[in-house]
């Protein structure tokens, strides 16, 4: 049950309208990042989670996504308002202008549609809360361009505001997952096939005259990594030493018998 007051749940204040700053602000209300995607994932999740207490998190926070939406939404209105009246001003979006009447509509900054593609709701607890995690990383991102493009103080205390809540939601997903007490690489209830899970493919060439110098760090040496050359790889590198430096493709057999 939703009882709605009327009263943000952060004061909005603004000092000369932006219109083209506005048209930016409507990416966090229909975009892909944006509070109502946030706020249809996490209630979505919510309803399917069978969970009673991470169920009570993804409700909450999901509703705070909308009040987020008002905010956001209150926001853009106040720098959209001037396209009501002032040919200037629609011209910044004539779609907005003409047909939203200066007001926020449930579009992106580009003017395309929300839409119910930009959710991502598996129905298993741990892949929901780690998509959740890397939702609130991209808002935080978005939220932060946009305050490099206002000087408004107004604005950016607003956007800080909801810039900083992000952070808040990311720790609590974070600890969310990590009180299921699963492993990193847990997923599911199937375990992956052993052959295959630890081996790196070395599938593109490194840096130097013929790409000889792979990089390596702890995503693809130690613990329990088999580090795999490509012999497709192997057979480029081995082609543009034979050439003189010129990255000339051979086969890998060709490569073996020291050919062209």
């Amino acid at each position: 049950m939703y009882h709605h007051l009327k009263k943000l749940m952060y004061t909005v204040r603004i000092g000369t309208p932006d219109p083209k700053f506005g048209k930016m602000l409507l990416e966090q209300f229909g975009g892909a990042n944006g509070e109502l995607a946030a706020a249809m994932q996490y209630s979505i999740q919510g309803l399917n989670c069978d969970d009673p207490g991470r169920k009570d998190l993804l409700m909450d926070i999901g509703t705070e996504e909308l009040s987020h939406l008002e905010v956001v939404g209150t926001l853009a209105r106040m720098h959209l308002k001037p396209m009501k009246h002032e040919r200037t001003a629609a011209e910044a979006d004539p779609l907005i202008a003409i047909v939203g009447g200066g007001g926020v509509s449930l579009n992106n900054s580009a003017g395309n549609p929300w839409t119910a593609d930009y959710l991502k709701i598996s129905g298993q607890l741990e892949v929901d809360l780690r998509n959740n995690i890397a939702a609130e990383a991209r808002a935080k991102i978005t939220y932060e361009n946009l305050i490099h493009f206002t000087d408004d103080p107004g604005t950016i205390d607003a956007l800080n505001f909801l810039m900083t809540r992000e952070i808040t939601h990311m720790k609590a997903f974070a600890f969310a997952l990590d009180s299921l007490g699963r492993t990193p690489f847990s997923i599911g209830e199937l375990p992956p096939n052993p052959e295959w899970v630890n081996k790196y493919f070395n599938d593109s060439t490194g840096t130097g005259d013929n790409g000889e110098n792979d990089e390596r760090g702890p995503w693809n040496q130690g613990d329990d990594w088999e580090y795999v050359q490509s012999p497709e790889v192997e057979a480029f590198k081995a082609g543009a030493a034979a050439n003189g430096g010129v990255r000339r493709p051979v086969t890998a057999e060709a490569a073996k018998a020291g050919k062209k």
